[in-house]
């Protein structure tokens, strides 16, 4: 392949640009690839003829510290050779519109983006301006007014109904719930950094702690439109969702679909919404109308909705089968198939120190002030939050009244105030417990997965604590105070003699010297 990115060739087209239409009209960027075969071959006849960038080489080496982190040019590219190029400027055009403008974007595109971590856990439900975005490739722009969703495959009554029907609540009566949505890649720098796993910069984005949040959905509930359309029949068990975007895997082309299983479903815990924090789904968060998979994976409450299919077993379809696998650990790059890891559905319990930063110099007075968030998917919740200061020998209990809204389908956030008597480097922690008395694992290794996914250890961070409580601590802080001087960076040598030759030959008085009397 040709050198990755930042070092990538640019793209040159080889013949006149392919045009593959539009499948219907108002819904632009949606192309049908599911439905002909011919189409599919076609493009992949197209992607052989180009020699396109290697994927990026992001966990062996550190990471670029640009902004976005990585732009997608392998993704890019695939786009251009194959006459989308339009759907890498429609995306960005919606996070620049959409987003807040200091969101770390971890990909360029397909878009992929993660806010602050003060702002993060600042409220429980989280701005849709903050909100993360996992996508899989560009934004298609759908027009409401011409949108409709087929219902079909294994149920008795296949239907096409329009944004309108949905929202009639004479035909389906309407569902808000309060869910939060958690890429499974969330904390996989953790992962990098310690044990790397597999590369790709999509699949295996370096998120941080932010792939995750809370937004209060309203929509209708799957279960009432199947049961609309006479259920479920020949032993139909699952129900598939086909997103309109356009996604690209090993030299092939597909449209977004993955499945949920009919007991989800039944239990009207998947949701069609149109709805995010009383606001329209925006473009990026897809507009007009998505699905909602309470408790599960991200990767299953699929985006620009346009078609479910009853079927018999779990969608063959790619994302579904050969994508989020969770391996034992020594399953890895010599033996990994995608029968050897099961799918990951359910989210574990999981939790994450966002305040103070790993490495961070924290002066305080005997206290220090920590955030986070703690969530367990699967219809479990929060329970207890549990922080350490010495790497998990010690624990303190977050206050309960310190713990945010107790919601059945969301994370809760958190914060307390720690003593801390002593100084220097430290290794604090956070566990979560769950109402099923499920915790995490404690360490990173314990979670490493070839696929990086699922990042439920502990979450543990480095800080240098300077307690001002202590009087030698205090004397220092005030003559640098007085000398206009910081104690920040700790790296750099002081600027000012560490004590008088008096206060020296007092203290070596005092110890009686640095030499045995005999």
């Amino acid at each position: 392949m040709a050198p990755a990115e930042p070092n990538a060739i640019p793209f040159r087209l080889k013949g006149e640009i392919p045009v593959f239409e539009e499948e219907r009209e108002g819904w632009k960027g949606y192309i049908e690839w599911e439905l002909y075969p011919e189409k599919k071959k076609q493009v992949e006849e197209i992607l052989k003829q180009y020699d396109f960038p290697d994927p990026p080489e992001f966990q062996l080496v550190p990471l670029p510290k640009t902004n976005p982190i990585f732009t997608g040019e392998r993704f890019k590219q695939y786009h251009y050779a194959t006459g989308l190029g339009h759907l890498v400027d429609t995306s960005w055009k919606y996070v620049l519109k959409e987003k807040a403008a200091d969101m770390t974007h971890v990909l360029q595109f397909p878009y992929n983006g993660e806010p602050p971590g003060d702002r993060l856990v600042s409220t429980e439900i989280t701005r849709n301006e903050d909100f993360f975005v996992r996508n899989h490739g560009g934004v298609p722009e759908i027009d409401p007014e011409k949108f409709y969703l087929d219902i079909e495959g294994l149920v008795n009554n296949p239907k096409r109904l329009t944004l309108a029907d949905l929202q009639n609540e004479e035909l389906f009566p309407r569902q808000t719930n309060v869910v939060s949505l958690q890429c499974s890649g969330t904390r996989r720098l953790e992962q990098i950094h310690q044990y790397p796993g597999d590369g790709d910069e999509l699949i295996n984005a370096p998120w941080a702690e932010g792939a995750i949040g809370a937004a209060r959905w309203t929509g209708v509930s799957l279960k009432k439109v199947i049961k609309y359309c006479g259920g479920l029949k020949d032993g139909a068990m699952h129900v598939e969702l086909f997103g309109a975007d356009t996604y690209f895997k090993k030299g092939k082309v597909y449209n977004y679909v993955v499945s949920v299983p009919w007991r989800k479903v039944k239990i009207n815990e998947v949701l069609l919404a149109w709805e995010m924090n009383g606001e329209p789904l925006p473009k990026l968060h897809g507009f007009p109308l998505r699905a909602v998979v309470f408790g599960y994976i991200g990767a299953r409450s699929c985006k620009w909705l346009y078609k479910i299919r009853g079927i018999k077993d779990p969608s063959e379809a790619p994302v579904q089968r050969k994508e989020y696998l969770y391996y034992t650990p020594q399953i890895g790059k010599q033996n990994a198939m995608y029968s050897n890891g099961f799918s990951i559905q359910d989210m574990p319990v999981s939790s994450a120190i966002i305040s103070p930063k790993d490495m961070d110099v924290i002066t305080h007075d005997g206290k220090i002030k920590l955030k986070g968030w703690a969530y367990s998917g699967g219809g479990h919740w929060p329970i207890r939050v549990e922080v350490s200061p010495d790497g998990g020998a010690i624990w303190y209990e977050v206050p309960t009244e310190n713990m945010s809204t107790k919601y059945y389908y969301a994370w809760r956030l958190w914060e307390i105030d720690l003593p801390l008597d002593p100084e220097g480097w430290l290794e604090f922690c956070v566990r979560t417990w769950d109402n099923a008395l499920n915790t995490q694992p404690t360490y990173v290794r314990s979670a490493w997965n070839w696929d990086l996914h699922v990042t439920s250890s502990c979450h543990r961070i480095k800080i240098y604590s300077v307690n001002r409580s202590k009087p030698a601590t205090a004397a220092r802080l005030k003559a640098l105070e007085e000398k206009g001087l910081s104690i920040t960076p700790i790296t750099k040598p002081l600027a000012l003699e560490l004590e008088t030759d008096e206060q020296y030959e007092a203290s070596m008085n005092e110890q009686r010297g640095r030499e045995p009397l005999e």
